[in-house]
This record gives structure tokens, C-alpha cells and sequence, in this order.
């Protein structure tokens, strides 16, 4: 069975997971994924892992499409996802409609814990900034390195997790609250393409285009993204 090997960002494995198995199943094409925030796979790449296949934040692809890294014609738009909130499971939901509720939410927590490495936690750091609760929320916060922010909730160590949806949803005894008010953040657009020294550029090319395809938006919409598929099977 021929192998691809794909690098991809955490806010889509659990949509890969399934995905991969039935890629596997209509094409006879083994999936070897391996799944890190995007720039930990930007430090990689560039330290010279191999890969056929990358799925990265838009930046993050267009900066390897800079690099020669990605053919600049294969990139495409999978999906969009929202930064949200999760609490642990039977934990009372805070309220974070708006801003202002948002704000008491995160100053009442006895810890929050976000990203350091992820598009989330440069959107959340960023925001407590513009908030201006950054010295009050850092001083309590929980930095995860890597990994899902949500299992500091099941630990304890947390009250509040803050990570893209897709990825809140990978941990079990926890419950999403919801996302962060739309209009306080920008979505992550979560984007594909092949690499440039691909070595089974043909099982790439075929996995990229079945990633980008219509009738995967049911399973990409369950794992918490938002298919960025428009009419004709091309993505957005």
C-alpha cells in the first residue's frame, strides 16, 4: 500500500481521524499523519522534516509557499475556526456573549489555560492585551506548551480552557461553552498543500483534492470547523 505523509495542525485531527480511514478506503492510499501546532510544524519544516502534505494556518502556508517549501498552485482552503471556551464536564457555564462578559469570565477563573504555540494562544494572548486584563490573567494563567488546553480542565488545574473549538472538542469530560463573541476575533482559516519535494506527490495531489472536497464538510462541521468548500468542489 503506498504511504502519504502529512504534517498538520492540531485543529484538524480529529476531523483527520476520520477522515483518513475512509481516504484509506476509496483510494488504498496508507495516511501517516502527525499533528502539532502550526508553528512547532513551521520549526520542523524548516529544520528539515519530511513530508508529502502539510495543513497549516493560512500564515503559516503562505510562509512555506515563500520559502519554496509548498507548490504555490496546490495550496487550498479547508476550513475556519473559532477560538472558544471549555469548561469541565457539569461545570456551570459562564456567560461570554459579549465582551464584557467575556471579560468577568476570565478575571473570575481561578486559572485559564491557553496555548503558547498555537494560532489560539497568539489570538488570546493578544486579546487579554487589548482587554487590558493581560497582567491579571497571565499571573494565574496555565501556558500549555503543546497539546489540547482542555485536559488542564479534567486535571484541575484549570477553570477555564481557551483553544479552537475543533481542538476542545479532542478532550473528553470537558464541555464547550461556546466560541469567543465573533466579533472580538478573526477565524483561523486552516489551509493545504502539497510540499514542493514531496516524494508521493500523486497520493498528495489525490488526498488534497478529497480534503478540499464537498462530502467531507459533514465530517469537518462535526469536529467543530467550518468547510470552506464552494460550489464545484473547489475550496474558498
Amino acid at each position: 500500500m503506498e504511504n502519504v505523509r502529512i504534517l498538520s495542525t492540531l485543529g484538524l485531527m480529529g476531523a483527520m481521524r476520520s477522515l483518513s480511514s475512509a481516504f484509506e478506503a476509496i483510494s488504498g492510499i496508507h495516511v501517516d499523519a502527525d499533528f502539532a501546532p502550526t508553528l512547532a510544524l513551521l520549526k520542523r519544516l524548516r529544520d528539515g522534516e519530511a513530508a508529502d502534505l502539510v495543513i497549516l494556518t493560512r500564515e503559516g502556508l503562505d510562509e512555506m509557499i515563500g520559502e519554496g517549501r509548498v507548490a504555490a498552485g496546490s495550496a487550498a482552503d479547508l476550513a475556519r475556526s473559532f477560538v472558544g471556551i471549555a469548561v469541565r464536564a457539569g461545570q456551570v457555564h459562564p456567560d461570554i456573549g459579549s465582551e464584557a462578559a467575556l471579560r468577568q469570565a476570565l478575571l473570575a477563573a481561578r486559572s485559564v489555560a491557553y496555548s503558547r504555540l498555537g494560532a489560539s494562544g497568539v489570538y488570546f494572548a493578544q486579546l487579554i492585551v487589548r482587554m487590558g486584563i493581560a497582567t491579571e490573567i497571565n499571573a494565574k494563567a496555565t501556558i500549555v506548551e503543546q497539546g489540547f488546553t482542555a485536559e488542564r480542565l479534567v486535571t484541575g488545574e484549570a477553570d477555564l480552557a481557551v483553544q479552537q473549538v475543533s481542538e476542545l472538542k479532542q478532550v473528553g469530560g470537558i464541555e464547550v461553552v461556546g466560541p469567543i463573541p465573533h466579533a472580538l476575533q478573526t477565524p483561523a482559516v486552516f489551509s493545504a498543500g502539497r510540499m514542493a519535494n514531496a516524494k508521493h506527490a500523486g497520493a498528495a495531489d489525490r488526498l488534497l483534492r478529497y480534503l478540499a472536497s464537498p462530502e467531507v464538510a459533514p465530517v469537518l462541521r462535526q469536529s467543530g470547523l467550518e468547510p470552506r468548500i464552494c460550489r464545484g468542489g473547489d475550496a474558498t
